[in-house]
């Protein structure tokens, strides 16, 4: 059972031996820490599982260590005190994996083998370490460690990980206590860690205003871009906790909010009571659906014909037919390139830089048949992915020989080639905002090296969604 979860700052500076003299510039926030450390201590909880924002953060999958021990210390912060060992759940672990598995949201085990093989972090992060050492001075010194980072995937998925992770824990019956790490804001002045953005203390505010009174589905919809601009590391481990607590009353209580050095410090406790209230998960998931419903409607003749192509072959291994709607895609022939994400994240992508069949409706239907079975990226599509795939066609333009500062990743697409080594890349693409970066991806798909000559174009896209 869910014994109390709460929501932990982790700056460094507010552990003793590392903030020393500056612990009296955060005496709010170490007031605060040791109440929630006394409150956790009090409801006796067997494990205590950690959501962090600083350890093996992927884009499209929760991530636990799974170590039998969990080793952590501060030396990264120049403290040379011996560090501390705890006991990691596995049982409660192995279930909260299952249970992940069973309802499609992906969890990464990372072991120190693991770690080591592609630099991941197989110990326990300060994200961790901060509240873990206020809970351990206030009582918890033999409670079990579960270590999880967030991801960037959908909201409505990391609300569902923190209800399957109480799921689990009823299950077992384990009690547990959930802390979700993380700051606020970090652009509350020009004297912090950043530059001040007014959005900085617009979303402290409103996440402080929000939790004191328990308003779940106003901290889902606070905006994207209202959340970027504030630059807070601690949302998404909130979102997970408070998935646990779906379908559960509870009282929440702020105990401090600070932002001393620039950056936002709220300390809160979330106690669950007997009483039940209507779950938001099953919200959620309508949302998306109708989302998703919305967009199929909307949808281009391209990407329409290329989603009904794979839903077919992929369901029946054969191809459909062209409706007589869409024989406007019989005329003309060009290079297309066919893209599929699922929550957000590329699930294929697979295309031609030229044409290589004899109209636009054959080019766009073996790309997209290619996107879905043959990147080797992934594993190819299963039937029970399609109503999640969201689709875009690109119509490529002619390519025309370009120099560097003839290019614009926003604008257009590159193409580089060696010998007989040639590697595209497409315009506008997110996280691609530098003609560098642009010409650097486009390298190493090709296995050209950036030290050797070789030869530019650029293209123009139509891009179909």
């Amino acid at each position: 059972m869910l014994t109390y979860a709460a929501l932990s700052p982790h700056p460094p500076l507010i552990v003793p031996y590392i903030g020393a003299e500056r612990l009296k510039d955060v005496e709010p926030t170490v007031t605060a820490m040791k109440q929630v450390a006394d409150r956790i201590a009090q409801t006796r909880p067997e494990t205590v599982i950690f959501f962090t924002p600083h350890g093996n953060v992927f884009a499209d999958a929760i991530t636990a260590l799974v170590e039998p021990n969990l080793y952590g210390d501060f030396s990264n912060f120049g403290c040379r005190q011996q560090g501390q060992t705890y006991p990691n759940d596995l049982e409660l672990l192995n279930e909260i994996g299952r249970l992940c598995s069973d309802a499609d949201i992906p969890m990464v085990a990372i072991d120190e083998g693991l770690a080591a093989k592609y630099r991941f972090q197989a110990t326990l992060d300060h994200g961790i370490l901060v509240p873990l050492h206020y809970l351990r001075e206030g009582g918890c010194q033999d409670i079990a460690v579960v270590a999880l980072s967030v991801a960037y995937l959908p909201l409505a998925d990391l609300y569902q990980v923190g209800l399957l992770i109480r799921k689990a824990a009823e299950t077992l019956k384990r009690r547990i206590a959930i802390v979700a790490s993380g700051d606020m804001s970090h652009h509350l002045t020009n004297d912090g860690p950043y530059s001040f953005h007014p959005d900085g203390p617009r979303f402290d505010k409103l996440m402080k205003d929000l939790l004191s009174v328990g308003d779940v589905a106003g901290i889902l919809e606070i905006p994207e871009q209202l959340r970027e601009n504030a630059g807070e590391c601690g949302y998404r481990s909130v979102i997970m906790m408070l998935g646990a607590l779906d379908g559960l009353s509870f009282k929440p209580q702020v105990f401090s909010y600070e932002g001393p050095f620039g950056v936002g410090y709220l300390v809160a406790g979330f106690e669950p009571d007997k009483d039940r209230r209507a779950s938001i998960l099953e919200q959620l998931r309508q949302q998306e659906k109708r989302a998703l419903e919305a967009r199929r409607q909307a949808e281009s003749m391209p990407v329409r014909w290329a989603r009904m192509v794979l839903e077919e072959y992929i369901r029946t291994g054969k191809r459909p037919l062209l409706p007589d709607d869409m024989k406007d895609l019989q005329e003309g022939r060009a290079g297309t390139f066919v893209s599929l994400k699922k929550k957000g994240q590329l699930r294929g992508c697979i295309g031609t830089i030229t044409a290589s069949r004899p109209n636009l409706a054959e080019e766009i239907a073996a790309n997209a048949i290619s996107a879905g079975t043959q990147d080797y990226r992934f594993e190819p599509l299963e039937a029970q992915e399609l109503d999640d795939l969201v689709y875009s066609v690109d119509i490529l333009g002619k390519p025309e020989a370009a120099t560097r500062d003839q290019l614009d990743p926003k604008k257009y697409g590159v193409i580089v080639s060696a010998g007989g080594k040639r590697g595209l890349l497409l315009p506008d693409l997110e996280g691609v905002d530098t003609v560098e970066q642009q010409l650097q991806i486009a390298l190493q798909k090709a296995g050209i090296s950036s030290r050797e000559p070789y030869n530019i174009e650029r293209f123009k896209v139509t891009r179909y969604t």
